[in-house]
C-alpha cells in the first residue's frame, strides 16, 4: 500500500490566479505490487480521480510521487488549481 502526505495548494482566479495553502491530503493506495509500490509515495504518471459528497478532484503525480498537479472543485464552488508537494 502507497502511503504518503501532502502540503497542498489550490488555484483560484484562473490560470494566472494565486495559490493559497489547502488542507493536507493524504493518499493511500492498494493494488498490486506492479501497480502500486509496497510503500511511499505514487509513481511519476500516476493518475487519481475522485468525486464524493465533498467535492472531485484528479491529480497526476511527477518527480517519483514528490509533487502532484490537477484539479479539484468543492460543493457551491467553481474548478480550481490543485497541487501539492510530499511532506
Amino acid at each position: 500500500m502507497a502511503l504518503a502526505t501532502y502540503r497542498t495548494e489550490i488555484q483560484t482566479g484562473g490560470p494566472e490566479g494565486t495559490w493559497s495553502p489547502d488542507a493536507d491530503l493524504e493518499v493511500s493506495l492498494q493494488n498490486r505490487a506492479q501497480v502500486v509500490p509496497a510503500n511511499g509515495a505514487p509513481s511519476t504518471g500516476t493518475q487519481v480521480t475522485w468525486s464524493s459528497p465533498q467535492g472531485n478532484g484528479n491529480i497526476t503525480f511527477f518527480d517519483e510521487g514528490s509533487r502532484f498537479q490537477g484539479a479539484a472543485q468543492f460543493p457551491g464552488e467553481g474548478p480550481v488549481g490543485y497541487r501539492g508537494t510530499l511532506q
